[in-house]
């Protein structure tokens, strides 16, 4: 469900901008710039497809413990792209205005792609987040197609009826309480960075007594050869000493997860939302505390700014 928030969120972002530029430009009397600003937002969701082909292309080229890094390092920039973007929608608060200036500059210079670098820039970072997000989420959690398309299509409808038909809807109240709920994402994300750079044996497991043991199997050859093969379990066991707690409950006898197990129905919710971890390690409990209190922190103190300025 973490999806269909960050959809509906960042398309409707993407739909006030572009609804502050067409009213804008209508207003004023500039329609022959209008085709300049679809323009610029053809090309930026066409690119943004491209993008993520690509994206994932490269994504899918690793495996093993270099697959784990790249999952971790992507993991921390999209809990960081979104602690930024949380940031900056609780800093700017007239946004519809500073648009309208860019606007307006832009049409003033005579620069005839101005409208359309404004359109493309501000759809092509919404699609940039997205592309993200929907990884982070995705390695996470796993990922549904259709929460994220009702969440896109809601946020196509919400600009629509704001624009089109007037109707007034608490954005302000809106963005409050969704950049609350994503302050618990980027933390989660965060943390999940840091579980995938242990697993890939940047960060090293730390606490717990380990017992190492060395498992040692014989194979045969269809020529007849025996070959012995030994298996590490150090690496194993240090990831398991290193869990302060599991909570987990033990599979079901079908081999199915509980509901509330972390990849269960209820406990993977949770997850998604929160960050839950039902066996997780010293570093990623000090990882999801810290980052908690600081981003709360950050978000809080940008609110009292704010207030104490008007």
């Amino acid at each position: 469900m973490a999806e269909l928030i960050i959809m509906f969120r960042e398309v409707l972002e993407a739909s006030l901008i572009i609804g502050i530029l067409y009213t804008y430009l209508k207003k004023s009397g500039n329609d022959s710039s209008l085709k300049m600003l679809w323009g610029g937002v053809g090309s930026a969701i066409l690119i943004s497809i491209l993008v993520s082909i690509i994206f994932q292309n490269i994504a899918g080229g690793f495996e093993g413990s270099s697959s784990k890094i790249f999952e971790g390092v992507i993991m921390i920039i999209a809990s960081v792209v979104l602690t930024t973007m949380i940031i900056w929608m609780a800093q700017n608060k007239n946004i519809s205005e500073d648009l309208k200036n860019k606007a307006k500059e832009s049409l003033s210079s005579g620069f005839k792609y101005g409208i359309f670098i404004l359109a493309f820039v501000a759809v092509f970072r919404e699609g940039v987040e997205i592309i993200l997000f929907l990884y982070a989420i995705a390695v996470k959690d796993g990922i549904s197609i259709f929460p994220s398309v009702i969440g896109s299509l809601l946020g196509l409808f919400a600009g629509y009826a704001i624009f089109i038909q007037g109707v007034k809807i608490p954005l302000k109240k809106f963005f409050n309480v969704t950049s609350i709920f994503l302050i618990f994402v980027a933390a989660g994300m965060l943390t999940y960075g840091v579980h995938e750079l242990e697993s890939g044996g940047v960060i090293p497991y730390v606490g717990g007594t380990v017992k190492t043991e060395e498992t040692s199997i014989t194979a045969t050859r269809m020529n007849g050869d025996s070959k012995v093969f030994s298996i590490d379990q150090s690496k194993k066991a240090k990831k398991w000493a290193s869990r302060i707690w599991d909570i987990n409950p033990s599979k079901n006898d079908d081999g199915s997860y509980p509901i509330l197990h972390d990849k269960g129905s209820v406990g993977g919710l949770l997850k998604g939302f929160f960050g839950y971890n039902g066996d997780p390690s010293l570093i990623e409990f000090i990882t999801w505390l810290v980052s908690m209190i600081g981003l709360n922190f950050l978000y809080q103190k940008i609110g009292r700014k704010d207030k104490k300025g008007k």
